[in-house]
């Protein structure tokens, strides 16, 4: 069966999407002019009918000439994968020519954990939509990218409880011109997140990414390092808001961060799921006065195991 749901992602809007079982009762009944759609497609939900009979379907009921949003919401099926959805949208890129958000993977955790939401090789999405302005991806595992330059992207995030190296590298080596919001949950090793500082270089440099102004490296379980290399990079400066939230920050990492090139020109700082004394914490908030620093959900110094906020 076919359902539609809302949108869970940061940068899309709060209402909800039609689907095509939202008119499937009435066959006399028009097929809303909508600019953004919903399809849910998965193991639980999907019945017999294959995606590419679905997608095939979409394509002849559906005004695609006016679609702007669309949201994938599948996972790991036998009659539905990224791969799948990535193909066939790729291929029909002509007929969506105002088509400038895709958000693959939405799919709340009480449905499907995070690890478990497979994803394959988005790259052929920013080829085939040279004005696409926002990409969002939920799930990590099989996720691939290769480096390409994008003149209109302005928003880039990545969910994962683990985010493989090789996608964090290739964001590095992307040409993203108008690229304002970068967002990455790095996750943990245990779910596949084996990036290391090392490949976060590219990113912080900044050299392919002239107009940043958010970045996020969050949810990391070597969230101190992390922060230990933002405190000297160069791509610092040219940001209004800064997240290093979700992972196990300590007070190690937050001083790097006090040690580190200024922060005061920064609107917000979001340091939220930490692991940050109450002395350190204070001292984050002096340090940085005119700046909304957000250090909710402190799990304490003393906690003997530090986690991140999302993993499995």
């Amino acid at each position: 069966m076919v359902r539609g749901g809302l949108s869970r992602f940061g940068t899309l809007p709060p209402e909800g999407f039609p689907c095509l079982a939202d008119v499937e009762e009435d066959e006399d009944e028009p097929l809303p002019r909508a600019q953004a759609w919903s399809l849910w497609l998965n193991e639980y939900y999907d019945g017999e009918e294959p995606f590419e009979d679905y997608f095939t379907r979409f394509l002849a009921d559906v005004d695609t000439t006016v679609v702007r949003e669309l949201v994938f919401q599948m996972w790991g099926s036998p009659h539905a994968s990224s791969e799948q959805a990535v193909r066939m949208l790729a291929e029909a890129a002509e007929r969506f020519p105002a088509l400038r958000v895709i958000a693959l993977g939405d799919i709340p955790s009480d449905e499907c954990e995070i690890s478990w939401i497979e994803q394959s090789d988005v790259t052929p999405l920013l080829e085939a939509f040279p004005k696409l302005e926002v990409l969002e991806v939920r799930g990590g595992s099989g996720l691939r990218l290769r480096p390409v330059r994008h003149e209109f992207l302005r928003v880039l995030r990545f969910e994962s409880g683990g985010l493989p190296a090789r996608a964090v590298q290739a964001v590095g080596a992307c040409e993203l011109p108008a690229l304002e919001h970068l967002e990455l949950w790095l996750g943990v090793s245990r779910y596949g997140g084996d990036a290391a500082v090392e490949d976060l270089a590219g990113i912080l440099s900044g050299e392919g990414l002239p107009a940043l102004r958010h970045l996020g490296l969050q949810d990391s379980e070597i969230q101190d390092e992390v922060a230990a290399a933002v405190a000297s990079a160069p791509v610092v400066a040219r940001l209004e808001s800064l997240a290093l939230s979700m992972g196990a920050l300590s007070d190690a990492g937050a001083e790097a961060l006090l040690n580190g090139q200024p922060l005061t020109h920064l609107k917000r700082l979001d340091l939220n799921h930490n692991f940050l004394s109450d002395g350190m914490a204070e001292r984050v908030r002096k340090a940085l006065p005119g700046v909304a620093v957000e250090l909710f959900e402190r799990e304490g110094a003393g906690n003997e195991r530090r986690y991140v906020a999302v993993g499995e």
